[in-house]
This record gives C-alpha cells, structure tokens and sequence, in this order.
C-alpha cells in the first residue's frame, strides 16, 4: 500500500515552523519522510518569496537537492492553477523544464487541465489526475488523456466530519471506478477536517494514499504535529491498525 508524503503543498511559512521552502529544507524532509516509510513525495517547488511556482530553475534545484538524498524515490510536484492562473503560461512553463519530476498532479476542475496534462505526458512526465468533486470525475472520464494517466487522486476536501468524509469518498470512487475499473492506481486522501477520516477509509479498502503538512496540521489525536516525519510515522501505524 503506497504512502506518499505530501510535505508541504501550497502553505506558506508563517502556517507551520517545519514548512519545507527551500530545495535544502525539501530534501532534508524527504529524507527524514523516507526514514519513517513514505515511497513518495510530492512537492509544491517555491520562489524567493515562499509561493508555489512551476519555473525552470527552482524546479531543477529541488529535483538536485531530493534526488541527492533520495536517488530512487519517485518525486511529484504540482501543476495547481493557483501557481500560473492561465493555462497557456503553465504549459509554456512544462514545456521549458529541462529536468524533470517523475510525475506531477493535474487538477481536473481547473481550465486548461487537459493541455496541461498533455504537456506533461509530451515531456515524458507522468500525470496524477486530481479529483476533487463529480463534475471533474465526469469531465476527465469523458478526457482522452484519460487511460494515459499514471494515477488517479480522490481529494476530499476540508470541512467534513468522518462520516460525510467517508460517504463523499464513496461516491467519487464509484463513479470513478465505473469509468476505469481496477486498470489504474486511485489514491484516496483528505485536507484538514477530512485528512484522517480519508486516510483511515484508504487503509480499510487497501487504497495508496497520503499525509504531510499539505493536508493537515496536526496528528490524528488533533494535536499539532512537529513536522511532517511524525505525520507518516502517525499514518503508519493508523494504517496498520485498520488493516489488523
């Protein structure tokens, strides 16, 4: 069962003291993530100032900097919108990377996110498909990038309680397991209020899924988590006491 870190997502500094920013601080993360079990890592690369950016040179410094610590680990990085709102600039940006992440994440509700796919997959990257909600469930089931994605994300957004969580989780693997049946990986996790709740009901149905300070803050008891090799050593043993 895969266990990827998420280390640091779209947060910046000032909403965690152990937010990786820098290439160093990123790959000193994933070494200490990888110590603790995680498989893989996805990344939100950032500029000078702290915020997500899909440029060339930060890019290639992070990928420098993880893949010296960790050769072999698969690395992903975002394509989020929020980083280049028009989608012109994000594929232009793709097209420019030189060194490249083994694979990165698209959003499927956001415009532009079958170019950027196709962008990707032109550079020999492999693509996770973000799914947030039904509409994008139907509108990357209706894609022709569809069966040349690498995995598929279910995203159970922030606010839910257990319960809601599981129940949207439910739906949205439905709907996606009618349009791809068992042919492709489907990672299952949750932010915030919804991280625990996903990750707990990925462990029962034997579904890869996540943890880092991209989706949550704190650890499953809800206090706040020293960093993010707590979090997947949290995760573990929630895994593995689902599993028993």
């Amino acid at each position: 069962m895969l266990l990827q870190a998420c280390i640091n997502g779209a947060r910046r500094h000032w909403e965690h003291p152990a937010i990786p920013i820098t290439a160093a601080d990123i790959a000193a993360d994933v070494r200490a993530v990888v110590s603790e079990g995680a498989e893989a890592v996805h990344v939100h690369v950032k500029d000078a100032a702290g915020a997500d950016t899909l440029a060339t040179e930060p890019l290639e410094r992070v990928l420098a900097a993880v893949r010296d610590e960790a050769p072999r680990l698969p690395i992903g990085v975002t394509t989020g919108a929020w980083a280049l709102p028009d989608p012109a600039d994000r594929v232009a940006a793709i097209k420019s990377w030189k060194k490249l992440p083994d694979f990165a994440s698209v959003n499927w509700h956001e415009e532009g996110a079958e170019e950027v796919g196709r962008a990707l997959l032109e550079q020999g990257v492999d693509v996770e498909a973000g799914l947030w909600n039904e509409p994008a469930v139907e509108v990357w089931a209706r894609s022709p990038l569809r069966n040349l994605c690498a995995r598929v994300l279910v995203e159970i957004p922030d606010g839910p309680g257990a319960a809601t969580t599981t129940a949207i989780a439910r739906r949205l693997l439905t709907r996606v397991g009618r349009a791809i049946g068992d042919r492709m990986p489907v990672l299952l996790h949750g932010e915030g209020s919804s991280c625990w709740a996903a990750l707990s009901d990925a462990a029962r149905l034997g579904l890869p899924t996540r943890i880092g300070l991209e989706d949550t803050l704190v650890l499953p008891n809800g206090s706040p988590a020293p960093g993010n090799a707590a979090l997947v050593s949290a995760a573990l043993r929630l895994i593995e006491l689902e599993r028993s």
